[in-house]
């Protein structure tokens, strides 16, 4: 990918010195496209080399009423020439398509971000919904930021005029005219947009035309209106990259294509069972797309019998999956139990929401760690694993299936709505770089006097994996207590213990067969160690990267393998003087930490739906080298501000 170093290459408008980053936030009714928009930006983004996150934000309700506060949707961006890790904490500019956009978001702008906004939308009535008294265009209230107030609604109409349609189908072409004035905004290429909009309408030419003539119209605005003030031109420089071929990724589709390729690297087809549930749903619909690949999908008609459908493949032969978010998870735990005790690889995928029950299902949480690694009856431990970013759950999802089948267990893969919404340029890894694990399954009796033994043990504690209808295998499953090798019924005092002790040491055995933990940032040792898991990576990443700038003792150490943890990880904490734990949830690793290492971790907690500013942690971290006794002690204060915040 070619990228523009020389200044004098640069067009005169943007030759200005630019900003190393940039993080852009489009907002408006549900109704109005933003996500869309923001997608097809960061596509853009993405050709012109740039590094990237993105955060979408989804009202709750299935369609709120049309330009009130809680039919809100929002899609931030943070895109730069260094390497980005989050979303980005304040945006510097918002798109507000409507009042209720501009109140529900413009607290979270920088001083001096630049607000573009609608007026078109900015009507009595309008204004009353989103609870104005008074157009804040008007009444002084955004005067510590930049605003560039115009009418897109009228300006969209006139551009698709020619193309004959109807008033509420061309102002549907609002976000690609707003679209097309931040591709010019940022010196992006229209091509591939006007590439896709052509595909996407094939069947509909006049749409496509008429979209088209939006984006171009928005783009034309900012290269001919010649407004004085904030609006500019700005060009980004491409990263530095590692050459390959790249492509942006949704925590989602890592998953989906993670399963994948962890059935192939077993030799095993691949069946998943699911039911809808956001924000789960989405890997269900990329795994229907999957089917030259081996993998059965089959929507049930409920958690349960997705679950139980699953362990059934694997007991046919097959790599079971199934996913959920938390409520369908709790509705999965009985079976999970059968799973455990029947000791079938399955592969259990939870993409986390804000609870408890309904809780919040389009806002983001950590809160199911308990119930991942604790939250079954009787004694049932399962291996869990976390992702932390989307092109991480990739790999994640490639353990899971290898864990899952190499120890005959079944396996929890945690990621979050942040991280399976959320899209970040990925590498595309070369196939031949993974080791593959080829599952074996016993074809013959192990057993000196001819009967066969499913239970029997090997070295790692493993029972063996034997396919229904195997001449002279013929074995007993189920969800009852079972005696030692011979997997008969046998609930006696004895071999319950006996048949406890070695599920949870085949599982605990686990910890040597992963790779030691590091530290990801900083040193082995010292004053100070960041603990994360899961999507809360990139801030802590950035906040200690600033912190150690300052020249504060601390590091940055991010666990994947949630339970067991890593067999280095007790010696690795007794290094540091402190320990401090970020998380979405009230203290759930903290606790686990504790359990584990009688480690006296500090919890840093936000349940508020959103992902952990950078700024948040850093203020944290800072607490600890700030010479006050005890300041850092105990909960450690965060901003529980929830952006966007419907004042209702």
């Amino acid at each position: 990918m070619a990228s523009i170093t020389a200044e004098q290459e640069k067009p005169a408008s943007v030759q200005e010195a630019s900003p190393e980053a940039v993080v852009v936030r489009f907002a408006g009714d549900s109704g109005d496209g933003m996500q869309l928009t923001g997608g097809q930006f960061t596509l853009s983004t993405a050709l012109a080399g740039n590094d990237l996150a993105t955060f979408p934000d989804f009202p709750a309700e299935i369609r709120a009423p049309q330009g009130t506060l809680f039919g809100v949707s929002a899609f931030q961006i943070n895109f730069g020439s260094s390497e980005i890790t989050t979303a980005g904490d304040a945006p510097d500019v918002l798109v507000a398509m409507n009042p209720a956009a501009l109140k529900t978001n413009v607290q979270a702008l920088k001083p001096g971000g630049l607000v573009i906004a609608d007026t078109g939308e900015f009507s009595k009535r309008n204004l009353d919904k989103a609870k104005y008294e008074t157009s804040p265009l008007e009444d002084g209230s955004l005067a510590k930021w930049d605003v560039l107030a115009f009418d897109i609604s009228a300006l969209t109409l006139e551009a698709v005029k020619p193309f004959g349609l109807g008033n509420k189908e061309a102002l549907r072409c609002k976000n690609m005219w707003t679209l097309g004035l931040a591709l010019w905004m940022f010196d992006r290429d229209r091509e591939p947009l006007v590439n896709w909009l052509k595909t996407k309408f094939a069947k509909n030419p006049v749409l496509a035309d008429a979209n088209i003539a939006a984006l171009n119209a928005g783009h034309a605005y900012g290269e001919t209106a010649e407004l004085a003030g904030p609006l500019k031109k700005l060009h980004i420089d491409p990263v530095p990259s590692e050459p390959g071929l790249y492509r942006t990724i949704t925590g989602a589709e890592a998953v989906s294509l993670g399963l994948v390729a962890g059935a192939q690297l077993a030799e095993l087809p691949m069946f998943f069972g699911g039911y809808p549930i956001t924000p789960a749903s989405a890997i269900l619909h990329n795994l229907v797309k999957m089917k030259e690949f081996g993998v059965t999908t089959f929507q049930a008609e409920d958690e349960i019998a997705a679950i139980c459908s699953a362990i059934g493949a694997s007991y046919a032969g097959q790599l079971g999956v199934t996913s959920s978010s938390g409520p369908g998870i709790a509705l999965k735990g009985e079976a999970m139990g059968l799973a455990i005790m029947t000791e079938l690889p399955l592969v259990i995928v939870n993409s986390q929401r804000g609870g408890p029950s309904t809780g919040l299902p389009t806002k983001t949480e950590q809160s199911d760690l308990y119930q991942a690694v604790y939250g079954r009856n009787g004694d049932a431990p399962l291996p869990v694993i976390a992702a932390r970013s989307p092109a991480d759950a990739f790999e994640c999802a490639i353990e899971a299936c290898r864990i899952a089948t190499q120890f005959m267990t079944p396996v929890m893969l945690l990621t979050d709505g942040y991280i399976g919404n959320a899209s970040e340029p990925w590498l595309v890894p070369d196939p031949s770089t993974f080791e593959p694990f080829p599952v074996k399954f016993l074809e013959d009796t192990n057993n000196p006097d001819g009967k066969v033994l499913p239970y029997k043990r090997d070295e790692r504690g493993v029972r063996p994996w034997i396919k229904p209808g195997t001449a002279d295998l013929m074995h007993r499953v189920g969800g009852i207590e079972k005696a030692i090798d011979t997997g008969d019924l046998d609930y006696s005092p004895a071999t319950h213990q006996a048949q406890t002790d070695a599920r949870k040491a085949k599982v605990d055995g686990i910890a040597a067969a992963v790779p030691a933990q590091d530290v990801c940032l900083g040193n082995e040792k010292g004053r100070l160690a960041v603990v994360g898991w899961g999507s809360t990576y990139g801030p802590i990443h950035q906040a200690v990267r600033r912190a150690r700038r300052k020249g504060y003792d601390v590091s940055h150490i991010h666990v994947r393998h949630v339970w067991p943890l890593p067999a280095n990880m007790g010696d690795l904490l007794a290094g540091f003087e402190k320990v401090l734990v970020p998380e979405m949830n009230t203290g759930q690793f903290k606790t686990v930490l504790r359990d584990q290492f009688l480690v006296d971790a500090v919890p840093l907690n936000k349940t508020s739906g959103q992902p952990f500013a950078i700024a948040e942690i850093e203020e944290a971290i800072a607490s600890f080298f700030d010479g006050v006794p005890g300041h850092a002690e105990g909960e450690v204060p965060v901003n529980d501000t929830q952006l966007p915040n419907p004042e209702a």
